[in-house]
């Protein structure tokens, strides 16, 4: 399907790759994965020809249909509603739609035979390409992707550039291309439209490259794992478990390897230094020291799996209660987040709070760090308690001028050059990096740092909202590591499973303008979801086709009619929470 043989791809004078070789076979689900840095969207954007290589060669099958989601695509812009952009993907069975339309019009003065003939033939092959249910196709992975009925007319441009990216991805899906190619497609998506799409790339039949941190998203999706190190692709045999364990095993024979060796080669060089003393074996030295030199050396291992190397510092213990919510009750015009709401977070507690987007999530952490003032009834913060709130907004409270060590210096004077130089190693600062000035990074790295300031916070509370935004896989690790060590308290939202799994000993949501407790991880909270009965206020599920011909005694019943008007009602006010948030995020920072 797809060959890389030989490939080279040189960025100044350093090769990101040299001499690489990757084949793609059909119908494979492939995790491409490696450290920031290694040049796997690079490597997409050399697939699909957005660059060309130094040198080697990229073969493809004739005819191969690619699909590829990328940043990029978010300069898409139209005033076209959201159902036309995802059936954009059609675009033959939308010419022939059209064509159909133009020969029906031409019937009413033109009844000749050609005519007819031309009709019947661009209705046959219409029907062939199941052109009668693409709309419902679309509609369905709309849906799928958290998009009411009532969304999918709304005008593309008026959603955040999050909500836009799904548009783009249900696009591509309806393309059904014979190979995705998807670079980070989680990102921008909520915990249950990221396992909607889970299921639909499961079921797939087509070919997928997938390049993602979320490592349970690669563990559901993928059956082999391509490592992008050291400018060579390594391949794995299975998911990314798989990929775990076979390094570590491949590593560990490694390590042997190169300790016998060093040892042969420490013999071998005192015989030397013992021959070249005696004139009779002078010759026998060369002849070793020729053999030493032609030996093809085995590399020791690299260690690319970095520990935390500092500690949290904060000087206070908090007490008991860390924060108390009595009768809170919060609202955006018309749309009530929160009704007669109580919660209390205790010392000790590691809270995820997850739930799709909409919920009010976002707001309610503003509410518990006393960013949000704007409700009624009480939010307390208990005794001794000291917080640091880690937002993208937080952005703004970055020194442009300053260098990335003096920004976390000036924050956080406790702690040694080396613990922060750790600690920004942590999240991908190494080296001369630590010196670049923040007015030069990019958004991403921006939110790097104020993560990492966050971290270093003389704070017995954390409230993170999306930690896990703009880190690969070993830099969730090390965030994992450093909350697991923390004594204080905690509580953060995330899309990333793996992340929670890990942090989190309590599960918060909200549901019916309530916040619920379950009390346990998150995979616990997961078992005991898939038991629970359905709860009313969840929206409708996706359409199936054979839901299209709808029973007539169920038409006039008024309550069906009814719940399906308060679940379209909740689907809106859910996505004007969203916008609102997103708005909110967008003013602040």
């Amino acid at each position: 399907m797809i060959a890389i043989n030989n490939l080279t791809f040189e960025i100044g004078a350093r090769a990101l790759y040299d001499d690489a070789n990757w084949h793609i076979k059909p119908g494979e689900k492939i995790g491409l994965i490696g450290a920031n840095g290694t040049g796997k969207t690079t490597l997409l954007k050399i697939i699909v020809g957005t660059y060309s290589p130094t040198s080697g060669t990229i073969s493809m099958s004739k005819d191969l249909k690619m699909g590829y989601l990328n940043q990029d695509l978010l300069s898409y812009q139209t005033d076209k509603s959201i159902l036309h952009v995802a059936m954009e993907a059609f675009e033959r069975q939308n010419q022939l739609h059209t064509e159909i339309e133009i020969l029906l019009n031409k019937l009413e003065t033109d009844y000749s035979e050609d005519v007819l003939h031309k009709l019947s033939d661009k209705q046959h092959e219409f029907d062939a390409l199941d052109g009668y249910s693409i709309e419902f196709k679309a509609h369905e992975i709309l849906a799928g992707l958290g998009f009411s009925e009532e969304d999918q007319k709304r005008n593309l441009m008026e959603f955040s550039g999050g909500w836009r990216m799904r548009v783009m991805l249900a696009k591509i899906l309806l393309q059904t291309p014979d190979i995705l190619l998807l670079d980070e497609p989680t990102n921008h998506l909520d915990l249950p439209s990221i396992k909607w799409l889970e299921t639909y790339l499961q079921a797939d039949e087509g070919a997928i490259v997938i390049v993602s941190h979320d490592r349970y998203f690669l563990d559901r999706v993928v059956k082999k794992i391509v490592e992008s190190r050291k400018g060579k692709l390594i391949p794995y045999a299975g998911n990314y478990s798989f990929y775990l364990e076979e390094k570590s095993l491949r590593e560990e024979i490694q390590s042997g390897q190169y300790k016998n060796q060093q040892a042969k080669i420490k013999q071998e060089e005192r015989l030397i230094e013992r021959f070249r003393a005696k004139a009779s074996k002078a010759k026998m030295a060369q002849s070793r020291i020729k053999a030493l030199e032609k030996m093809e050396r085995v590399d020791d291992v690299d260690d690319d799996n970095p520990t935390v190397n500092f500690s949290f510092k904060f000087s206070k213990q908090s007490g008991r209660h860390v924060v108390r919510m009595e009768h809170v009750n919060k609202a955006y015009p018309g749309l009530q987040i929160l009704k007669d709401a109580h919660a209390v977070i205790e010392k000790g507690d590691k809270i995820a709070l997850i739930g799709a987007n909409g919920k009010g999530k976002s707001t309610l952490l503003r509410i518990i760090a006393n960013a949000d003032k704007a409700f009624e009834g009480m939010s307390e913060t208990g005794h001794n308690v000291t917080t640091t709130f880690f937002a993208q907004h937080q952005l703004e409270s970055l020194h442009l001028e300053n260098e990335i060590l003096r920004e976390l210096q000036a924050f956080a004077p406790k702690h040694t050059e080396t613990e922060l130089r750790s600690i920004l190693g942590c999240f991908l600062f190494t080296g001369d990096d630590a010196f670049k000035k923040i007015k030069v990074l990019s958004g991403g790295e921006k939110s790097r740092v104020a993560l990492a300031k966050a971290l270093t916070a003389d704070a017995n509370f954390l409230i993170l909202d999306e930690p896990t935004n703009h880190l690969d896989i070993q830099s969730v690790n090390i965030l994992i590591q450093a909350l697991q060590q923390y004594e204080g308290t905690i509580i953060a939202v995330s899309h990333d499973r793996y992340f929670l799994d890990n942090v989190a000993n309590k599960i918060w949501y909200i549901e019916n303008q309530q916040i619920k407790a379950y009390p346990g991880t998150y995979a616990e909270y997961e078992e005991w979801q898939a038991k629970r009965p359905a709860v009313i206020e969840k929206p409708a599920a996706p359409l199936k086709k054979e839901e299209k011909t709808v029973d007539k005694s169920l038409q006039n019943d008024d309550k069906t009619k009814n719940l399906k008007k308060l679940n379209q009602t909740l689907q809106q006010l859910e996505d004007s929470i969203s916008d609102l948030e997103n708005d909110i995020r967008n003013i602040e920072a």
